[in-house]
């Protein structure tokens, strides 16, 4: 009987003080998935190198860091930095961390949110370095470089090219992943979109909002990620036509 009688009030999306409310909820959205999106890339190159090396501690450091970071649940992680990470601290860590780091819900999320994607991203690198055949390594080593202009020169920008596509997945995973960070108090979309409603009963508004936010933001990337794809095709690779 109540959503029969509800009265659609569109408005509440750009009167103040919602309208700035949902605009400074979407930049939290973006640049927090984006900082989040390097710390996840920068640590996945290095755990799926690790993977893939002879060096035995190296291979066993990596494979504990996914099996640890992957097969928890991203809410757990959350918690962890949010709740957990401070006590680990002695008193004096605890305090400068509350005392001099402003907004420290935001950057537990952005740690919480960059060390699980990691975890995926550097599978996905992973596989990517072992579909590289032997004799590519053999070349780049043959031709004198030392192991990390190999992999800086030859095999990871080779294997970003055969992993993009699900480097994009992960990227939209992780953007959407950071809606969860609402449960630590960051005032992204999905949590600015609730406490709008909380002071106005216009749920419905300001959810949709949110969710065109979240498909065109979406949208934009695929597109992106997909004139990049064609750009950096490798000849010879199976691809999608058109």
């Amino acid at each position: 009987m109540g959503l029969l009688n509800y009265q659609f009030d569109w408005s509440v999306l750009w009167r103040a003080p919602y309208g700035q409310m949902m605009i400074q909820g979407i930049f939290t959205t973006v640049h927090l998935s984006l900082i989040a999106w390097g710390l996840a890339l920068v640590l996945g190159i290095l755990i799926g190198v690790l993977r893939t090396q002879p060096w035995l501690p190296g291979r066993i450091f990596g494979a504990a860091y996914v099996q640890i970071f992957r097969n928890t649940p991203f809410l757990v992680h959350l918690f962890f930095w949010y709740y957990a990470a401070p006590l680990i601290l002695p008193e004096s860590g605890q305090q400068w961390l509350y005392d001099t780091v402003p907004n420290y819900a935001y950057w537990a999320g952005v740690a919480g949110l960059g060390m699980y994607t990691a975890s995926r991203v550097a599978e996905q690198f992973r596989s990517g370095f072992s579909s590289i055949p032997a004799d590519q390594y053999r070349a780049a080593y043959a031709s004198g470089l030392r192991t990390f202009q190999v992999y800086r020169w030859v095999i990871i920008p080779y294997g970003f090219r055969l992993i993009l596509p699900t480097i994009t997945t992960e990227f939209l995973t992780c953007f959407k992943n950071s809606a969860l960070t609402m449960t630590i108090g960051v005032m992204e979309i999905t949590h600015t979109a609730y406490y709008i409603d909380s002071f106005t009963w216009h749920g419905l508004e300001t959810t949709t909002a949110a969710s065109l936010v979240y498909l065109t933001i979406a949208w934009t990337v695929i597109a992106v990620m997909g004139q990049v794809e064609k750009r950096v095709y490798i000849p010879g690779q199976i691809r999608k036509a058109g």
